[in-house]
């Protein structure tokens, strides 16, 4: 089973992510982690954090000369800005006299449920934990889980295809060109009109002090047939890619395929044709995704994600001073008028890690070299089919 703890505060010393489960020999390049985690800082509509860090991953367990050993890989990520914040985040000795406390919670935070459930009275100890900026985590396991997945020639893109009320509408056929053109973007989408629109639409949120959320597609290209299983609910690949995408901070919702649209036809006009070119089974059309009772059928995997607006308003609404129980604006803290693009980054990331986790329990050895045998007997017998 593969499988990994994160741990770190947003402004401690750095985000760590332990992996376990990793098979050994795969070939892993840093500066495929570090792009991936350069891409998550990146989009219109950050904030001034992305300007303080620079995030680059250490490898302090787990490789050597560039392999996975088969023993678990630590990652660590440091946070620059904790020296600006080392006496505020200090795990030892005692607060600063002049430590502000915060006691007035965001709606649509984890700020107040956090406290109550861990009996903090200053918030912080909540938020520091629930902030997005622990994504890197995400990020940091999903890239060495897609070099993996890339050698088996499984390939992940993402783009934005709504973002607030601006809807795209053009996008490229081409995998390839739908990836590069999501890259160019500012908003990471493809259609170069929606993308003006859309930075429009975030300009006119922080002159207003107010955020915006949209919704991100993730496609999923060179999955064999057979990943996952119908047999156990928890085994189902479809809810172990929702559960991990509704795990992203500020994610809603998630559809696969037609997702909701398919509610609102008929079956007929729904499920997908089922043909044979002479060597393999296709589908005239994909509605359902790539994933049927649960299991690939070879098509792309085609999965969005709804993201909320970020919680922390510069013009605050309504809260609740914990402390007093007055009626007080909720508290403010430095952050994005618009993180849409970086959650299509995170999404990718995440769902390399689920595809990754459910290829090896297809295919898995302690070794690259086994996971290449079986997967070769498996494509010899598919083929037969």
């Amino acid at each position: 089973m593969l499988r990994y703890l994160s741990a770190g505060e947003s402004h401690g010393p750095a985000l760590t992510v332990v992996i376990d489960g990793f098979p050994s020999n795969v070939t892993i390049r840093k500066e495929k982690i570090d792009e991936q985690l350069r891409r998550r800082q990146q989009g219109y509509g950050r904030g001034y954090r992305q300007q303080i860090e620079s995030d680059e991953v250490q490898v302090t367990s787990g490789l050597r000369f560039g392999k996975t050993l088969g023993t678990p890989i630590t990652l660590v990520v440091q946070n620059r800005d904790f020296k600006n914040w080392s006496a505020k985040m200090a795990p030892f000795g005692e607060k600063p006299e002049d430590l502000k406390e915060i006691y007035r919670p965001r709606p649509g935070h984890a700020d107040l449920a956090g406290a109550i459930k861990y009996d903090h009275e200053d918030i912080r100890n909540v938020l520091e934990r629930a902030s997005a900026r622990n994504t890197a985590t995400l990020v940091a396991a999903g890239a060495l889980a897609r070099q993996l997945l890339e050698h088996f020639g499984i390939r992940i893109a993402a783009h934005v295809v709504e973002l607030c009320d601006v809807k795209a509408t053009q996008f490229p056929d081409s995998l390839e060109e739908l990836e590069a053109r999501a890259n160019a973007s500012p908003v990471r989408c493809a259609d170069e009109a929606a993308a003006e629109r859309m930075m429009a639409r975030i300009d006119e949120a922080k002159a207003a002090g107010d955020t915006v959320g949209g919704i991100f597609e993730v496609i999923v290209r060179g999955c064999p047939i057979g990943l996952g299983s119908y047999a156990q609910p928890d085994r189902k690949l479809d809810g172990r890619l929702a559960a991990a995408l509704m795990s992203i901070q500020a994610i809603k919702g998630v559809e696969i395929g037609l997702g909701f649209e398919a509610a609102r036809r008929m079956g007929s006009k729904v499920h997908d044709p089922i043909l044979y070119d002479g060597t393999r089974y296709i589908r005239s059309h994909n509605g359902a995704g790539g994933l049927e009772g649960g299991v690939t059928n070879g098509e792309d995997i085609v999965i969005r994600a709804a993201m909320k607006p970020i919680s922390t308003l510069y013009n605050p609404l309504p809260s609740v001073n914990m402390k007093t129980k007055e009626a007080e604006p909720a508290a403010i803290e430095r952050s994005d008028i618009c993180a849409l693009p970086a959650a299509s980054v995170v999404g990718e990331n995440v769902v390399a890690w689920v595809i990754a986790d459910a290829f090896l329990e297809k295919f898995g050895g302690d070794s690259l070299e086994q996971i290449e045998d079986a997967f070769r007997a498996y494509q010899a017998r598919v083929s037969q089919r």
